[in-house]
């Protein structure tokens, strides 16, 4: 394993520490295929300076790459991060990317190393903070991202492209001294620039909100502040094409905003809480290449999202494992042999990585007809078989065993027949992803003739 990073010494030092913005007004970068506003002067709340910058998302569609926390805290994490999540990506078709918060867990020194690796693409990057951003000795919400703003910039900021209109938000709520020592919200500068920002903006396009914390509701002690969330409900409700990109949570899941939660938009608004690119933690056994499994508690392997902008506000959102070359969307788990005649209490698992309580999902043995699995809400069994692996273990079978598993929001069950022929026999799964169409996985299982029970005494 490569333990040493001193050839990072030898990347432009520019990649690795931007200055901070010197004007006290919000940030907004104006691609050079659209005209540029002039800066308002002064400090008054809400202020924007606005820039420069080459274009990117251009044309009929472009593509974003999404990172969910990357969150390492040692240089072996780094490590992790470059050849499990980065290197692959070499040679993107990619035109931008968006680091959606915790970049390190609670180790700031790290900054210039991932900001350098992650620069490895080519692309230009926008980078959320996240809690394991903050700095451990800060005494107020306003002073917990120096280190953030010294080593990458600005903690909000927004970008202005041909295709879509982008803003990157700290939604980290630092309270020292208090429990939780965080929540989810927006400051009053934050809510001051987006009442000046977004009605300036065209509402035929693609409005990008990324964050860390999600918006939706969590049970969680900090879960993203109801009064907050409301107020920018009510500024992001008069745009029609509108995604929120949220992280965190270690988990994958797609979650509609609607009038239940307070939503009045012309329709629901959709927030994609994104997987890690760490996945829990780089926790796992390590496979042949020594990169830990990662596995996400929900049963999704870690990896990133891709996201497809197109003209009229219109997106498509992909999520591809971490060096994958089947890029599995589905993952599979069932027994490998069951008792012939036996009655059919066993099923096959289908973990749909971007599915949702909407999506259709179906199953079929040996191409017979295709028939509905039932979303269940529970662990998924493969990860489930893993915790169990790692509970018989005599020694530890990696730095840190895999996430116990949870709930997982998008798992399927089909109950397996037992009155088919002896032998093996093929189970197919296909689920009908919203961008994607249709997706499969496959996997068999045997039915096994067993001896008959002993006579009772």
């Amino acid at each position: 394993m490569i333990r040493s990073f001193l050839w990072l010494a030898f990347l432009p030092i520019a990649l690795a520490l931007p200055a901070v913005a010197s004007s006290a007004c919000m940030p907004v970068t104006v691609e050079t295929s659209l005209p540029l506003p002039r800066s308002e002067s002064g400090v008054a709340a809400g202020c924007i300076a606005y820039r420069r910058a080459p274009a990117t998302l251009q044309g009929a569609s472009a593509q974003v790459l999404v990172f969910g926390d990357p969150q390492v805290k040692s240089a072996a994490d780094v490590d992790y991060y470059r050849r499990d999540i980065v290197e692959p990506l070499i040679g993107t078709p990619a035109a931008l990317g968006i680091v959606l918060g915790d970049l390190v867990d609670d180790a700031p020194a790290l900054y210039p190393q991932v900001k350098t690796v992650t620069g490895l693409l080519g692309v230009p990057w926008l980078y959320a903070p996240g809690n394991h951003d903050v700095d451990a000795d800060a005494v107020s919400d306003e002073a917990s991202l120096d280190a953030f703003h010294r080593a990458i910039g600005p903690d909000t900021f927004a970008r202005e492209t041909a295709l879509a209109n982008i803003v990157v938000l700290d939604d980290v709520i630092v309270q020292p001294g208090r429990q939780p020592a965080y929540i989810g919200g927006l400051r009053e500068d934050q809510f001051a620039f987006l009442e000046r920002w977004l009605p300036s903006l065209s509402k035929d396009k693609l409005l990008v909100v990324a964050m860390h914390i999600p918006l939706y509701r969590r049970d969680s002690a900090d879960s993203f502040r109801a009064q907050d969330r409301t107020r920018l409900y009510a500024l992001l409700a008069p745009f029609p094409h509108v995604l929120v990109l949220s992280a965190h949570t270690h988990i994958q899941q797609q979650y509609a905003h609607t009038a239940r939660d307070g939503w009045h938009g012309p329709k629901p608004l959709h927030e994609y809480n994104v997987g890690a690119a760490c996945g829990a933690f780089w926790s796992g056994v390590k496979d042949a290449a020594g990169i830990p499994a990662a596995t996400m508690a929900d049963g999704t392997p870690n990896g990133y999202a891709v996201l497809t902008v197109k003209m009229g506000g219109a997106y498509a959102l992909a999520w591809h494992n971490a060096r994958d070359p089947e890029d599995t969307q589905i993952g599979l788990h069932a027994p490998k042999v069951l008792r012939h005649g036996a009655y059919p209490a066993w099923g096959v698992y289908a973990n749909v990585y971007m599915g949702d309580a909407d999506s259709r999902v179906e199953y079929r043995i040996d191409d017979g007809a295709w028939k509905p699995m039932r979303r269940v809400l529970q662990p998924d069994p493969a990860l489930l078989a893993e915790n169990a692996r790692d509970d018989e273990a005599d020694v530890l079978r990696g730095y840190d065993r895999s996430p116990e598993a949870k709930a997982s929001p998008h798992l399927w069950r089909g109950a397996l027949p037992t009155d088919l022929a002896e032998g093996g026999h093929v189970i197919e799964v296909r689920a009908f992803d919203r961008w994607r169409g249709e997706v499969h996985a496959q996997t068999r299982y045997r039915l096994q003739a067993a001896a008959s029970p002993r006579a009772p005494l």
